[in-house]
Formats: C-alpha cells, structure tokens, sequence
C-alpha cells in the first residue's frame, strides 16, 4: 500500500469549532474538479510535459550513463545550482543519508555535497577542501542565466586552474541546461562548451521547481545508487486517480487541493507540514519553495511552514496549540512502528518510564505522530494525516508528484498560473544590476 491518506481531523463535523465546514469543502471541490478536467485534458494533448514523465523510460539510459561517469574514481560530486535546481535532487538524496544528521557522515563515496546556497565564506571553504582531482561537479540551471550558478561554476573553473588542472573541466565538469535556442543566451553554455564540456539538456517543458522527476532530481538520484526508474514509477501511482476519471474524493492529490483551497479562503494563511522521518527533511524544504513560489500571487496563497518530528513538537508546538487559528496541519508519518534500538526495562525502570520497557524507539516516534495529529484536532486545528507504509524510491516519487499535482489543482482552483514567478525574476533582475553598478 503507498501513500494513506486522511482529511478527517480536518473537518468541522469531527474537530468541532476550529474545522472546516463541509460546504466551504464542497465548494472548492468543485473547482478543483474543473482543474482536474484541466489537467486531464493537458495530459491527453501533452501540452503540460510533467504529466508524461512518470511514463518515460527513454532517457534513463542516459541518465545512468552520466551517473556512472561522475562517480568513476571520484571521491566527491558537488551539484551547483539553486532552488529547484537543487532541492528535488537532495530530498531523493535523503533516501542514502544525504544531510541526515550524524547518519550523512558516514555515507558511502562518492560523498555528494549540494551547493544550493550561495555564501562566500562557505564556498571558498568547500573548494580549498575538496581534493580537485578526484571531484565531479554538475552545474544546473535551466536557462543558463542563473546569477548564483554562474558564480559558482567560474569560480571552479579557476579553482581548476590554479590547481594545475587546467585541462581537466571537460572530465570534472557535467552541465545540465536547456539546449541553445536561436537568438537566445545561454550564458552556462558558453561559459563551458569551450571548455569542452558535456551537457545534458534540461527538459525544456518543466521548471525548476518541478524538475524533479527529471535528469535534474533523478541524476543524483543515480549517482547515489538510487534507481531512477521507480522514483518514477512512484509518480505514476500519483498520477492515476487523477486520470482515471475518479471523483475528487477518490483523488488524494485533488482532496488534498480542495482541502487546502478551502482552508486559505477561511482564514488559513498558513499551512504547515509536520514530516516524522530524519529522511523526509529536504522533501518539507523542497515543498516550501514549489507552495510559495506556485500560489503566492495577487494577494492569494498561504504561508508554508516546514516541520520534522518528534524534535519540532518542542520548538513549536506551544505555538501551534495555543497560537492564532490560522493554520492548517499536515502530519506525515511512516511506518517506523517495531523499528530501532530496544529498550532495556532495568534502565527504562531506573530513568522512570517503566512503559519504555521492552519498547523499541520507532515506537515512541509513531505514538508522537499520531498523538500530535490527535492533539492538534482536539485543540480545534484542522489537521490532514498522510501515511507512508515505507520510504523508499518509490514511495518518495508517489508523494513528489502528489505535492506537484495538489499545488497546480490549487493553483488552477484559486485562479493563478501555478508554473510562473514573476515576482522572484524582478528581484534577480535588479541584483544584476545592483551588481553591475547599473542601479542605485
């Protein structure tokens, strides 16, 4: 069984004052239910490309071909880009440990390090510890033209050089960008191509924040030893009630978009997820950016607010129980239940939990999952529960693409173009000029 999910504790009907009214739920269904006819519609034209990738197979090869050629004899791959460059890439590198605190310093080589945010102090650490000779570099961006990667990559380039290395970027380097279009820049491209770089070409039909079920996310993925194939094979699980001709009921992803769209139109400005998994972290950072980034515009959208338990019941819980009434919840669990170290009962008796007795700590961490939903719903916070019955390439791909399809189904709902930014290119617009002096 994949992805279980429950809007229950959300309603008013269960939760009392505090919940969301079933016809506030009907009337955004039914406009979700027109952006599912939508969204079918674009999947049998093909006019939106991210809904045939869970059933492409064509370029995986290739994938795995360039996976295998950055980890030949490679100590380290660093992945340059930012945002949606970088975050679907990282939560499918989660599966292996990838930034899971204390587990991630003991991953298998090639380590893999995702240079997502651009700090100068940072940087120039990374490059003088790095042993240059033996480190992969992918630099990602879709047009080309992101500032930030642009940065990253010229600096190693000349971290190369002065490293005696100059004729090595065609091995140590992998670009991955849109192919060039006629009378359009592609600056990545010609910063690297003569440099005798390789590229693979960014799917020119989905954006970055959607990318991950691309060369994009799927790449590291790969190079982690992770298979491509079934992140994506996970999608589809997602993908099918929504094509099947389902009611909206029937459809998680659109349940979870109408449940969503009603709560923004009562007063729900914020809407927060609770992950219980070390390895479910980057997925709350990557669902922020492709939340905000998709529906925040012309005044609408909601606040998304990243979580991971059991640590954040105690940074802010307090909040969320005795705070405004202007959220709401999801709590994702797995099934961690019977999982970890056990307990022993002498030690639990002597530290006063003799209930810890014989207990394993998976046990402990599923009760606070679920006493947490519970708790939320009777303090009056509307609260949706998703379940995974394991976390592997699969599973993550089927809540990826379940967290893609509920925000555009929103997007579509509330009336806003879920796959633009306009607010975000003003600000890189003007950053380059401030920059460049051009602006005071």
């Amino acid at each position: 069984m994949g992805l279980q999910q429950t809007i229950d504790l959300a309603l008013e009907s269960r939760i009392g004052d505090g919940g969301l009214a079933q016809e506030a739920l009907d009337k955004a269904s039914a406009r979700v239910e027109k952006a599912v006819e939508r969204l079918r519609d674009e999947e049998r034209t093909g006019r939106l490309a991210l809904l045939r990738l869970p059933s492409t197979t064509v370029d995986l090869a290739e994938i795995r071909s360039a996976a295998s050629m950055l980890r030949q004899d490679a100590t380290d791959v660093v992945v340059l880009g930012t945002g949606g460059s970088s975050l679907g890439g990282q939560t499918l590198a989660q599966l292996k440990d990838y930034a899971v605190p204390g587990a991630g310093r003991f991953t298998d080589a090639p380590r893999i390090h995702f240079l997502d945010n651009l700090d100068p102090v940072t940087f120039e650490h990374i490059l003088h510890r790095l042993p240059l000779s033996t480190t992969r570099f992918v630099a990602v961006s879709k047009s080309g033209g992101t500032g930030e990667t642009l940065m990253q990559t010229i600096a190693v380039l000349s971290a190369l050089h002065r490293a005696g290395l100059k004729a090595s970027p065609a091995e140590s380097i992998l670009g991955l960008s849109e192919p060039r279009r006629p009378g359009v820049r592609n600056a990545l491209r010609d910063l690297l191509e003569p440099e005798g770089v390789r590229f693979l070409d960014h799917h020119t039909g989905v954006g970055g924040r959607y990318s991950v079920l691309t060369n994009v996310g799927l790449l590291p993925a790969a190079v982690m030893g992770l298979d491509p194939a079934a992140v994506r094979a996970g999608a589809a699980e997602a993908l099918a009630p929504v094509l099947s001709g389902k009611r909206i009921k029937e459809i998680p992803a659109a349940l979870g978009a109408a449940l969503s769209v009603a709560a923004m139109e009562h007063g729900k400005a914020i809407t927060v997820i609770a992950a219980y998994a070390d390895r479910l972290e980057r997925f709350t950072r990557w669902w922020v950016q492709l939340w905000a980034e998709s529906l925040g515009k012309d005044g609408k959208g909601s606040q998304p607010v990243a979580a991971i338990g059991p640590v954040d019941q105690h940074s802010q819980l307090q909040l969320y129980l005795a705070g405004p009434k202007d959220k709401l919840f999801t709590v994702i669990t797995t099934a961690v239940a019977g999982i970890g170290p056990v307990i022993d009962a002498q030690l639990a008796k002597r530290a006063g939990e003799a209930g810890f007795a014989g207990k394993h700590i998976g046990d402990l961490v599923a009760a606070q999952g679920r006493a947490t939903a519970d708790t939320l719903a009777r303090n009056g916070r509307p609260t949706r529960q998703i379940h995974l019955e394991r976390l592997n390439e699969k599973m993550l791909g089927e809540l990826l693409m379940h967290f893609m399809l509920e925000t555009i189904l929103a997007g579509c709902a509330m009336g806003v173009d879920p796959f633009d930014q306009p607010a975000v290119e003003e600000g890189k617009i003007l950053a380059k000029k401030y920059l460049a002096g051009e602006a005071d």
